[in-house]
């Protein structure tokens, strides 16, 4: 069965979002806003753009807005407070022997759609201390999670685990 993100026509926003990214990575490379830099780096933007452009299906899962460069920031702001959380609460199992250490394999099941979602996802949760993504199959991930309440069902394991990351890469992410 084909997959949807990677059939059918390519849009014109997919090829102006990948003439972008070429171009603002060719500008930061460079360093110079040289018109000769500037015009070189449109030119071999332009080109990877048209021979390349089809094959970053990977992009079709950003939702364009106005709206979406604040989403990210408030994404990285959220990651970055659970980041930190995470790192305290690790630090207080290793530390205290009397907080228990309870290892399990738990799925977490995704609503998000892209494979840009479902990666950022996963490596939102990896990053996290007390937890490790090993797997991505469909709507499933695989998570080695430090600490597993007893009786814990897939549901409380993605409420849990990735729920809060979940509920904002929607905001920017299919």
């Amino acid at each position: 069965m084909d997959n949807p993100q990677t059939t059918g026509a390519v849009s014109g926003a997919h090829y102006a979002f990948v003439f972008s990214i070429s171009l603002l990575l060719w500008l930061l490379l460079s360093g110079s806003l040289a018109w000769e830099e500037v015009a070189l780096g449109a030119f071999v933007s332009l080109m990877i753009t048209l021979l390349f452009g089809p094959r970053f299906t990977i992009y079709n899962g950003i939702k364009f807005s106005f709206m979406a460069p604040l989403y990210v920031l408030l994404y990285l702001l959220h990651f970055f407070k659970e980041l930190i959380k995470a790192n305290f609460e690790l630090a207080m199992r290793v530390l205290t022997p009397s907080l228990p250490i309870r290892p399990e394999m738990v799925e977490i099941k995704t609503t998000l759609e892209s494979p840009l979602g479902r990666m950022l996802l996963a490596n939102s949760i990896t990053l996290t201390p007390g937890t490790l993504s090993v797997d991505v199959t469909g709507d499933t991930i695989l998570v080695h999670w430090v600490y597993c309440p007893p009786g814990t069902d897939a549901k409380q394991a993605t409420d849990a685990i990735a729920a809060s990351f979940e509920r904002h890469i929607k905001r920017f992410l299919k």
